[in-house]
């Protein structure tokens, strides 16, 4: 398995990359602190990126770690990550997160490993946060993405949407302990970060 911090975004709303902000002076940028937490996991770490971000992302993480979005697809948002680097990794299950998600915690995303072992006949394993997928923060088989890849080669893929991706998948889930929703806060913009 191969963890998996996205970064490619725009980062629009923010107005400046997101991976690159920190939490205050005395912490890692995000996307390093992402990889940390999967690397506590004894899990290889790569970086998504998009082909903008790849020079200034080397200035923090070995080139040989960094996976560039793959111009041959046409798709937009986090599935183009996410695809992008199963077609680099294609035997590989991918567990993921997104930079923007700086309070999430390697022992939350302990559970999903957990559960991926228990039931491994399933193509995603992810957390339900009042009813609705957190599908930043999931594991995805190599067998669920070549399917979702062969959707998108037919044309068949209608949306790219990481929620319309987990419908075509054999999914299982963890609904979220109302003690753990803080971990899968996410932030897009300044006004955002208040209080962090």
């Amino acid at each position: 398995m191969l963890g998996v911090v996205l970064c490619g975004g725009q980062s629009t709303r923010m107005g400046s990359d997101k991976g690159l902000l920190k939490l205050d002076a005395y912490t890692y940028i995000w996307a390093k602190s992402a990889a940390d937490k999967l690397s506590a996991l004894s899990l290889p770490v790569v970086i998504s990126v998009n082909p903008g971000q790849y020079e200034t992302y080397r200035s923090f993480f070995p080139a040989d770690s960094l996976v560039k979005d793959n111009e041959k697809l046409s798709i937009k948002g986090p599935l183009y990550g996410v695809l992008s680097v199963h077609l680099q990794y294609p035997t590989e299950d991918l567990l993921v997160t997104a930079c923007d998600m700086p309070l999430m915690e390697s022992f939350v995303l302990q559970d999903l490993l957990a559960l991926s072992s228990k039931e491994s006949d399933k193509d995603a394993f992810v957390f339900t946060n009042h009813g609705e997928p957190e599908p930043l923060c999931g594991i995805y088989t190599a067998k669920g993405l070549a399917s979702v890849f062969q959707l998108y080669q037919k044309g068949e893929l209608k949306k790219h949407s990481m929620k319309f991706m987990l419908e075509q998948l054999s999914i299982s889930k963890i609904p979220v302990d109302s003690n753990y929703e803080k971990y899968f806060q996410n932030f897009n913009s300044h006004a955002a970060l208040n209080g962090l």
